[in-house]
């Protein structure tokens, strides 16, 4: 068939873990340079985060899991079972139903721990809930793709990145290990790093979204029922995460959390596997969604923000609670149950 040149020259070209306009060395460029960057930084923000989270709590949030339990149902109950349904109810195609599935059942991404800090939330049990996420991903993705894609494909055929995996682990462990470290010792410099890193945490989200839409400028042709469920998608995750967070009986601050964690997917790992296992004519109909998917979780993400900012000012506190409950603010320090509040229902 002779095809216009136009067409050819504008068609997106994946090898590897790289998806770009072929044919161009600003976009080579470019990809070389994001890549160096955004892993600098990531590790410069996740120690930075790293510095607000006290050993003490974090482990306690390890030795009794109420929030994390919640985190993890929410991550693969939740996620996986709302990209089918939304799969479904659209009628998309197989291989669109796919990648919409492997989106779900991805583990959370580091953004929410930049995000749960903006909004007051519970560091101690964000960085927990990432971590555990990420570990569990390691059986629970090939489960959930096993349950819920088997009506449309072989989940054998979808190549599980277990090296990327592993590697985010490290990239999110180390660095906030350092920073807990760093906050046992000296916990005014720890301050200072957290406030600073807070800034760049925002930064980095900005770049990863303004530079990705320029990478893959040549992807964007994809079907609108794809651009539907990429925006419901992250809004469904952010709520339904809240609302079984606030069923638990977990306190407004964790809710707040527990609904980032959930919505907030890893997508560049969703990316990554859908390279690996869909030929260049398949990606040409499928790859954008994770980008679709990116920017619609960052932009309500925002606009969630921009709502609690708001509400800050408008109540005039240092640090505002959607009100939380009377043991939130009598607990001893030293108490495990401040920890998981959860293990019983804020009183009325």
């Amino acid at each position: 068939m002779n095809e216009p040149n136009s067409c050819v020259d504008n068609a997106t070209v994946c090898s590897g873990a790289s998806c770009v306009v072929p044919d161009s060395n600003f976009n080579n460029t470019l990809s070389v340079v994001l890549s160096t960057v955004l892993t600098i930084l990531l590790a410069l923000v996740m120690f930075s985060m790293g510095c607000n989270v006290e050993i003490k709590k974090f482990l306690g949030h390890i030795k009794r899991p109420w929030g994390i339990c919640i985190g993890f149902l929410c991550q693969f109950g939740i996620m996986p079972l709302t990209g089918f349904v939304l799969s479904v109810a659209f009628d998309i195609l197989p291989i669109q139903a796919v990648v919409v599935l492997i989106m779900g059942c991805c583990p959370g991404g580091t953004s929410s721990n930049i995000l749960a800090y903006w909004v007051d939330g519970d560091m101690d049990l964000s960085v927990s809930m990432t971590t555990c996420s990420t570990l569990l991903a390691l059986g629970m993705m090939p489960l959930c793709l096993l349950i819920y894609t088997k009506m449309w494909v072989d989940s054998g055929s979808i190549v599980i990145p277990y090296d990327n995996i592993g590697t985010s682990l490290v990239a999110l462990v180390v660095p906030v290990s350092i920073g807990m470290f760093v906050n046992h010792k000296w916990p005014q410099k720890a301050k200072i790093i957290l406030k600073v890193g807070s800034i760049a945490g925002i930064i980095l989200i900005v770049l990863t979204a303004v530079v990705g839409g320029i990478l893959y400028q040549s992807a964007w042709i994809i079907a609108p029922k794809l651009w539907i469920i990429g925006t419901i998608f992250p809004v469904a995750g952010y709520s339904l995460g809240f609302l079984l967070a606030r069923i638990a009986g977990l306190p407004w601050h964790r809710c707040r959390t527990v609904a980032f964690e959930t919505g907030m997917q890893n997508t560049q790992l969703c990316s990554t596997i859908v390279q690996l296992s869909f030929t260049p004519e398949e990606l040409n109909i499928i790859f954008t969604f994770p980008l679709i998917y990116s920017i619609f979780q960052l932009a309500f993400a925002a606009i969630f923000l921009g709502f609690y900012v708001a509400y800050k000012k408008c109540h005039g506190k240092n640090k505002a609670e959607i009100p939380e409950s009377k043991e939130n603010a009598t607990e001893p320090e030293s108490s495990f149950y401040k920890i998981n509040g959860g293990f019983k229902p804020d009183e009325k």
